[in-house]
């Protein structure tokens, strides 16, 4: 069963009532534990026994190594009040273009990702929650890199459009690599969105601007 169904059959709805998550997507509480919930997930960091990786709503707890289940492995997180960084293929976010896509990894401390590649739609979503879109420059990967999730990660400069920034990888063996990256935030409106921590901070800093000047 799904962390989501499990809160809903708590909350006493009955199973029939429980319809898809996008049903719910107006109650922070189920929309947080469908984030990343796809049982058809595969997450580079949860593998079998053989190498391969390992299918479903899974992730690994560092530094600790242990897998549990995504919703688990969030709040572990989210007691720990631990930052964290979400590190992607090419077309990050295809197919999740509703705003839950974005405002469920913030919410679990999401305040980058760094990606070969974004959905055009997803990215501007990232931004609006005051996540940080960074992109690999070409021929540069998770891969080629050898993350393997057991880093701890820095993102260095200034965020201005499309600048190139560093991104600071820390080996659990004590080494640093650092790795030019692109800032994609595309505009100035996107850097004040992203400054403001969102686009309803940005919009409630308009609002008491105007309001101060009036």
């Amino acid at each position: 069963s799904s962390a989501a169904g499990e809160y809903l059959a708590k909350m006493g709805l009955p199973e029939e009532d429980f319809n898809s998550s996008a049903t719910h997507r107006g109650d922070h509480l189920p929309a947080q534990r469908a984030t990343f919930a796809n049982p058809k997930l595969f997450n580079e960091m949860v593998r079998n026994d053989d190498g391969s990786v390992k299918q479903g709503s899974l992730a690994r707890v560092e530094p600790e190594g242990k897998v549990m289940r995504m919703w688990e492995a969030i709040e572990t997180y989210m007691e720990r009040k631990q930052p964290l960084i979400i590190i992607a293929g090419a077309d990050y976010g295809q197919g999740s273009s509703r705003d839950w896509a974005a405002k469920g990894v913030r919410l679990a401390g999401v305040e980058a990702t760094v990606a070969e590649g974004f959905e055009r739609i997803h990215r501007t979503n990232l931004i609006g929650m005051g996540v940080l879109p960074l992109e690999f420059k070409p021929g540069t990967d998770r891969h080629t890199l050898g993350i393997d999730g057991t880093e701890t990660f820095d993102v260095v400069g200034q965020r201005t459009p499309r600048a190139d920034l560093t991104l600071r990888i820390h080996r659990r063996d004590g080494g640093t690599v650092e790795v030019p990256v692109t800032c994609r935030l595309d505009s100035d409106e996107e850097v004040a969105i992203y400054e403001a921590g969102g686009v309803l901070q940005r919009f409630a800093q308009d609002f008491l601007d105007a309001s101060q000047t009036a």
